[in-house]
């Protein structure tokens, strides 16, 4: 009733008011709305008409206004419930991964892709997932797909990098770690993995340059240490690829800078005899190895003198090394297995049979010493000796051939190099470790993943028995 009676108060009063407005404003306003079309209003009408159009007018912005934020609200919502159900979705899938759950995070993750696949944290657990799977097509898929979403992700460049390394696309994942580098030039990590890459590579310039950056950086003292030791490492390898190339006096320059950094690093000395071999200063080698033996006592380097001396045809002189140093080290039973067999190589029983009857050590541990007792027993015609040493030597499990022998990995070699082939490690590499363990060199650390890269000694060789 109180609406009805308001409503009607208020069209009266209405009437009344445009009355009374249309009295004291008497006469017409003429409106053209074209050249020929036209009409007359009064003007109270006039400004009531306009009146209603502006209400009209701000109505329907207003409308539009509220429809807008009703849609804004209703999409907003609609994200939001999306991205907590994609959230959920990818938490789940994480719980399920890390509870060796495979199958049901993948699929959990994959739901979450469907649903967004721009996520970018999806997309790298997945793919990781795949890698772990070896399914490396898959994760490389997925992970260039998170870096073209965001390219600038660090950490989706190193999966990628991963996945490209593992699937051995080994040029792919070094520019894939060039892009971080180029990103943020400091990134340890990449560095770190480019350098690693580069090694498996054999591409030891490149190397090289990589761990000069990386001994620049604020380090751990223990890392530091590592990593100088395998940056000499790194000099001696681009040495040695340069003397194979033909380029002796560049090689020069990195075997003394290995040295320079290493007094013990054994491998760059025999570098710099092979360098003096290949131009003819055979003479040279031999003084410099002498040398090289006076201050280190490595039976290595008289290995390689042997060799030298017996290409020669101066036995005499590698004989007279050796009795050199038995005197200064009378009881060193590796020596005088090395002078026995030396003995044995050149013919020479009686004094072979004199020193390796008396020594005790190596024939606890080598075949190739009850061997070569068996022949001297068989030349000096005790035929029972001569048995009891062969069967010592078919008493034997495996064949051991005076054995090279890393002292990091145990990885038996009959050939020496500066390198073991197993764990990737430099100057690791002596005879008869069990008996001069001591004299070990400190070795450069570097990962196992190069570990299958093949290696060649620059040396030919050192022959045995």
């Amino acid at each position: 009733m109180l609406r009805l009676l308001t409503t009607i108060f208020l069209v009266s009063a209405g009437v009344f008011i445009y009355s009374y407005f249309r009295e004291l404003n008497p006469g017409m306003v003429t409106i053209r709305t074209s050249s020929s079309a036209e009409f007359e209003l009064s003007p109270v009408t006039l400004v009531l008409i306009s009146m209603a159009i502006g209400a009209v007018i701000v109505t329907f912005v207003v409308g539009l206004q509220q429809t807008a934020h009703v849609i804004l609200n209703w999409r907003s919502n609609r994200l939001v419930r999306r991205k907590e159900k994609v959230d959920a979705l990818h938490r789940e899938g994480t719980h399920a991964f890390m509870s060796k759950r495979t199958v049901e995070a993948i699929g959990l993750f994959e739901k979450a892709l469907a649903i967004d696949p721009n996520r970018v944290d999806s997309l790298l657990w997945l793919g990781n997932i795949y890698r772990s799977e070896q399914n490396y097509a898959e994760a490389i898929r997925l992970h260039q797909h998170a870096h073209r979403v965001d390219d600038r992700d660090i950490e989706v460049l190193l999966e990628l990098a991963k996945d490209l390394e593992s699937a051995k696309r080994y040029e792919e994942a070094l520019q894939t770690l060039q892009k971080i580098l180029r990103i943020e030039p400091d990134n340890l990590t990449a560095l770190i993995r480019k350098r690693d890459l580069n090694i498996r590579l054999e591409k030891w310039s490149d190397a090289l340059e990589i761990q000069h950056r990386l001994l620049k950086a604020n380090l751990p003292e223990t890392e530091k240490q590592a990593e100088a030791a395998l940056l000499v490492g790194c000099m001696y390898e681009v040495g040695r690829q340069l003397l194979e190339r033909g380029h002796p006096d560049k090689a020069r320059r990195y075997f003394r800078g290995a040295i320079k950094k290493d007094r013990s690093f054994l491998p760059a000395y025999i570098g710099l005899g092979e360098i003096l071999i290949h131009e003819g200063k055979t003479k040279d080698a031999v003084e410099i190895l002498k040398k090289v033996y006076t201050r280190t006592h490595s039976v290595i380097i008289l290995h390689r003198l042997e060799e030298l001396f017996l290409e020669q045809g101066e036995p005499g002189e590698i004989i007279r090394v050796y009795q050199e140093a038995l005197q200064q080290d009378p009881q060193n039973p590796v020596l005088q297995f090395y002078l026995g067999k030396l003995y044995y190589r050149l013919e020479m029983v009686d004094e072979a049979f004199d020193v390796l009857s008396t020594i005790e050590g190596p024939q606890d541990y080598l075949l190739d010493y009850h061997k070569i007792m068996a022949n001297l027993f068989l030349r000096k015609q005790h035929f029972e000796q001569a048995i009891v040493e062969l069967k010592k030597a078919l008493s034997f499990k495996k064949r051991v051939v005076v054995p090279y022998i890393c002292t990091q990995c145990q990885q038996e070699s009959v050939e020496w190099s500066g390198r073991c082939r197993r764990c990737a490690r430099w100057n690791t590499l002596t005879a008869l470790p069990w008996l001069e363990a001591g004299q070990a060199a400190p070795a450069a650390g570097i990962p196992a993943s190069v570990r299958a890269v093949p290696y060649q000694g620059i040396a030919s060789p050192f022959e045995t028995v």
